[in-house]
């Protein structure tokens, strides 16, 4: 697949325009985001910034602590719900739609079918979370089709695992966490969503979650009983090929390592053999397993979040050595380009937020790496175009620079931009305007040049570490070249700006086939209006610029005949 874009979305908060923000409030009282706020014009307007990809977060149907009993969906018991809207990834009923996103409940679905439409007619895809390893407590499914059987329907309650059931029960036990939970009753206990086989969850563990039965015994060394097929892994192909027939392009696998990969290279050789251009995203945390769940698993993607995203951040905001760059994707080994770069998701800070760098412009030359670097996909975040800071105790989400996933809540910076649908300007702040017309400018250039898309990468810092004229703590610089076209991309960390000059090893020409002592015409891409004008490219000349603090340029190089 080409290089691709990927906006991340949460639909409960991006159309709301509520300002009420009340804390712990309903949704009558701060309102709530619908499908049908992603208008032609939004999405127009999204696609605008250079997105490929639209991941809509929260759009299967998770616990939640509002009733909606009325419509025939049972109520949940809310003190095994994590805030007034429930989270995301306590999946309630696989087959179908969060009602807290519908004008009509009663027409969710057909409302969520609309969305999928409206987005592919304006040029974008649809990505969803899929969340594998765990449910909410109360899974039931009240929408599930006509044949299908529920989750622990059949199961076994009076023995703790057998590779046919759904859920891992304690029996003899009732569930009884390490807090109050007055009149909730479950019995015998199910294990616990982070790997917990215990009737006494913390509030620190997924208390509101329990685990699913792939066949793996936990408590006896996790053996794999995986002949015959397990029963959970034929209901979870089924829901996949479920959302696949919706038109679904896409699914980001949440905790996808949870879950043995005998059932990803089991499950997504299925849903390919029907659906070939669909993708899947794998979220994985341990470098150890990356090329498991890629060649094994199957996953066309991986997150690279232990890897370059904390090396970014890194730079960004703890001043580490900008060099370092070089060794994250140097680990990688080669599946540098199946990685999905970010600087922003639901679960990580946000860039403005006081625990990262307390500004959104501090992150342009670390969001140029993880655009440009490689032919990886990169995500960013709705409202990180627009340098959110995250600095708001919602409810259930306390003080802690993320964007609640579990409240009813408006963002201030996206109410801005989304103004009464208008989406455009007019409400932004100097500082806003200008980060996303960096973002814009970015994530364009990333689609539409060919040394990025499809191109070659060669690392120039390791021949200016002993430069004195290059801060390698400081700076970082990197060719992407395809056929004719090159780029060079020169990045500045530094919270000043800084006069740098470059030394082009002969081994660059050589990598990149590139001819000494060629005059090129030169340009910014970031920067129509910066005037450079005609260059001598040779490893016997240095390549001199100034950089100003916190930013990069992409020259272009265009031979000069």
């Amino acid at each position: 697949m080409s290089k691709f874009t990927i906006y991340q979305v949460l639909p409960r908060l991006f159309g709301n325009e509520n300002s009420t923000n009340k804390h712990n409030g309903s949704i009558e009282e701060n309102g709530c985001g619908k499908f049908n706020h992603f208008t032609t014009k939004a999405l127009n307007e999204i696609m605008s910034l250079g997105i490929t990809h639209i991941w809509y977060t929260g759009v299967i149907e998770h616990a939640t602590q509002t009733d909606y009993s009325a419509f025939g969906i049972k109520k949940d018991y809310p003190a095994v719900v994590k805030g007034k809207a429930g989270s995301p990834y306590a999946i309630k009923d696989y087959y179908d739609v969060d009602p807290d996103l519908a004008e009509n409940v009663e027409n969710r679905m057909k409302e969520f079918q609309h969305l999928v439409t409206r987005t592919h007619k304006v040029g974008m895809k649809v990505i969803i979370d899929f969340v594998p390893n765990h449910v909410a407590r109360e899974y039931y499914s009240d929408a599930k089709p006509k044949g299908v059987m529920d989750l622990g329907q059949n199961d076994d309650v009076n023995t703790a695992f057998s590779a046919q059931n759904n859920f891992y029960y304690l029996p003899g036990q009732a569930f009884n966490p390490q807090f109050e939970l007055d009149g909730y009753s479950e019995y015998p206990a199910k294990a616990t969503g982070n790997d917990q086989f215990t009737a006494s969850p913390s509030r620190n563990d997924w208390y509101e979650t329990v685990k699913l039965n792939y066949g793996v015994d936990y408590q006896n060394g996790r053996k794999h009983h995986f002949d015959p097929i397990p029963d959970t892994w034929i209901k979870m192909r089924d829901i996949l090929l479920f959302w696949a027939k919706k038109k679904v392009d896409g699914f980001r696998c949440d905790m996808a390592e949870m879950v043995p990969v005998e059932f990803w290279h089991w499950a997504i050789l299925q849903v390919k053999a029907k659906y070939p251009e669909i993708i899947f995203i794998a979220e994985v945390y341990n470098p150890a397993e990356y090329r498991n769940y890629l060649s094994n698993a199957k996953f066309d993607y991986l997150y690279d979040k232990v890897g370059m995203y904390d090396k970014l951040r890194d730079v960004t905001s703890k001043n580490y050595p900008v060099r370092d760059i070089t060794y994250a994707w140097q680990a990688l080994g080669g599946i540098e380009n199946q990685m999905l770069n970010f600087l922003e998701n639901h679960d990580e800070q946000r860039i403005g937020s006081g625990f990262f760098s307390g500004n959104g412009l501090y992150a342009k030359p670390a969001m140029i790496v993880a655009a440009t670097l490689t032919k990886a996909p990169v995500m960013i975040y709705f409202g990180q175009e627009l340098g959110e800071q995250g600095m708001e105790i919602a409810g259930f989400s306390g003080l802690d620079g993320r964007t609640t996933i579990f409240d009813y809540r408006s963002i201030s910076s996206v109410r801005s931009w989304v103004n009464n649908a208008k989406f455009n300007e007019e409400l932004l702040s100097s500082e806003q305007k200008e980060l996303r017309n960096f973002y814009k400018k970015l994530l364009n250039i990333t689609l539409s040049e060919k040394a990025i898309t499809d191109g070659k990468m060669f690392d120039l810092e390791y021949a200016n570490y002993d430069n004195h004229f290059f801060n390698s703590h400081e700076q970082y610089a990197y060719f992407r070249q395809y056929k004719h076209e090159l780029l060079l991309i020169v990045l500045n960390f530094d919270d000043k700006c800084l006069m740098t000059e470059m030394k082009l090893p002969v081994e660059s020409f050589q990598y990149l086939n590139i001819t000494e002592f060629e005059t090129y015409s030169c340009k910014n891409l970031l920067d129509e209006n910066e005037e450079i004008g005609n260059i001598l490219l040779s490893s016997k000349n240095v390549f001199r610029t100034e950089i100003p603090a916190w930013t990069g340029k992409i020259f272009k190089l265009d031979k000069v005949k």
